[in-house]
C-alpha cells in the first residue's frame, strides 16, 4: 500500500505553527526566525515531508527555481561554479536545476527547453559555443538571464560574467619569457571557443612582443584522456618544448598525463603553467604554477546579477569582467641568470611589473 504524503497542515500542527509559517520556511518568500525554522524543519523530517514543486508552481505561475546550464559536468571548473551558485541560491530561497549540454549545440537547445519547462525565475548559462542559443536570445526579453564564461561580452544581449582572458594569456606568456623560455607551447582545448582564443591571443601577443617568436597552440579538446593521447602524439612529432602553458584545467591534466607516460620530468625537462588552480595542483610533489580563476567571485557576481534581475531590475545589460592571478610554485624553472643591468629573467619570482599576482579581483 502506498504511503500518503504528509501535508503542510500536518507539518504545521506538529511544529505548533501556522500553515503560512511552514510555507514561508520552504518557499523563502518571507523571513522566519531561527527557532520557528528549526521546529518546522524538525517536524518535516519526522513526517518525511516533501515540497510538491509542481503544485506550488501551478499556484504561483512561476517556481522559485533557477536553471543552470553548463557545457560539461566532467569539468571541475563548471562543477565548482554550480556548487557555489547552489549555496547562494539556497540562502536566498531558491532551488537550482542543473543541466549539461555535453558541448553539443543541439543538446543544448533541448536542455534549455527542459529547463524552461519549469518556468524558472531565472537562468544562468555557460553556452557551449560563442553563439548564444536562439532560445535564450528570445527568452531574455522577459526571463532574467546571466551568461557566464564562454561568451563574447560585447555581443551579448544580457548580463555577462567573464574573466579577462587576453590578460590571463599575457600573464603566463610574460612570466615564461622572463624565466628565460622561448620555445613555448600553448595547450588549448577548443580554439573555436572565445575564451580560449583570447588566452592564446594574449600569450602570443606578449611573447612576440618580448622575443619576436610565436608560441604554437595545440588543440587537445575537452576530454583529459583523449587530450593526453593527442599531446603525446604531438610530442612524438616535435622537439620537446622548454615550457607548456595549459589553457584549462582539463588540458593541464592532459599535458601532465602525456608527460608522465613518457617519463618527462617537470620542471627539469619541461616547465608547466596550469589553469584554474585547484587543490590537486598544489597537492603534488612538484606543485604547479597556475593561473587562478576567481571562481568564487564569478559565481557570486553571476548570482547577484541574476537576483537583481529577478527582483525587477530593468537597467541595460552589464558586462562584469574579473581578473586572474598567477600562483608561482615549483613546476616552472628559470633557464638563465640575468646579466648585470638587465631586467630580472628567471629569478624564480614573478616579475616586478606583474601586478596581477597580488592584485585583488575587480569588476568593470
Amino acid at each position: 500500500m502506498t504511503r500518503r504524503r504528509a501535508t503542510l497542515k500536518e507539518v504545521a500542527e506538529r511544529a505548533g505553527v501556522s500553515i503560512a509559517t511552514v510555507s514561508n520556511v520552504f518557499s523563502g518568500r518571507k523571513p522566519v526566525n531561527d527557532d520557528l525554522r528549526e521546529r518546522v524543519e524538525k517536524a518535516a523530517k519526522e513526517l518525511s515531508f516533501q515540497i510538491d514543486r509542481a503544485a506550488s508552481q501551478l499556484k504561483s505561475g512561476k517556481a522559485r527555481v533557477v536553471g543552470v546550464l553548463v557545457p560539461d559536468l566532467d569539468d571541475t571548473f563548471f562543477t565548482s561554479l554550480i556548487s557555489r551558485i547552489e549555496v547562494m541560491a539556497l540562502k536566498d530561497g531558491y532551488d537550482v536545476i542543473v543541466a549539461s549540454s555535453r558541448d553539443d549545440r543541439q543538446l543544448e537547445e533541448s536542455r534549455l527547453h527542459t529547463l524552461l519547462g519549469w518556468r524558472p525565475s531565472g537562468i544562468i548559462a555557460v553556452p557551449c559555443s560563442d553563439t548564444v542559443p536562439d532560445i535564450l536570445v528570445r527568452e531574455v526579453v522577459h526571463l532574467p538571464t546571466v551568461l557566464v564564461d564562454r561568451v563574447i561580452a560585447q555581443e551579448a544581449v544580457t548580463d555577462t560574467v567573464t574573466i579577462d582572458n587576453f590578460e590571463a594569456g599575457e600573464i603566463a606568456g610574460r612570466y615564461l619569457v622572463e624565466m628565460g623560455h622561448s620555445d613555448i607551447v600553448l595547450a588549448a582545448s577548443d580554439l573555436d571557443v572565445a575564451p580560449i582564443r583570447e588566452r592564446v591571443r594574449g600569450a602570443v601577443s606578449i611573447v612576440q612582443k618580448l622575443i619576436g617568436k610565436e608560441p604554437e597552440a595545440v588543440a587537445l579538446g575537452s576530454n583529459a584522456e583523449r587530450g593526453a593521447e593527442l599531446f603525446a602524439h604531438w610530442l612524438e612529432r616535435h622537439p620537446l618544448p622548454s615550457a607548456v602553458f595549459a589553457l584549462t584545467n582539463v588540458t593541464t591534466l592532459a599535458v601532465l598525463t602525456a608527460l608522465a607516460r613518457q617519463k618527462i620530468d617537470i620542471p627539469d625537462q619541461v616547465s608547466i603553467i596550469g589553469f584554474d588552480d585547484y587543490t590537486w595542483m598544489s597537492a603534488r610533489k612538484t606543485a604547479l604554477t597556475a593561473i587562478r580563476q576567481p571562481v568564487d567571485d564569478i559565481a557570486r557576481v553571476a548570482w547577484e546579477r541574476l537576483l537583481l534581475r529577478m527582483e525587477g531590475d530593468v537597467s541595460e545589460p552589464t558586462p562584469s569582467i574579473l581578473h586572474t592571478s598567477l600562483q608561482v610554485r615549483d613546476s616552472t624553472r628559470r633557464l638563465m641568470q640575468p646579466a648585470d643591468g638587465e631586467t630580472a629573467q628567471g629569478t624564480g619570482e614573478p616579475p616586478a611589473g606583474n601586478a596581477a599576482k597580488e592584485r585583488p579581483n575587480s569588476i568593470h
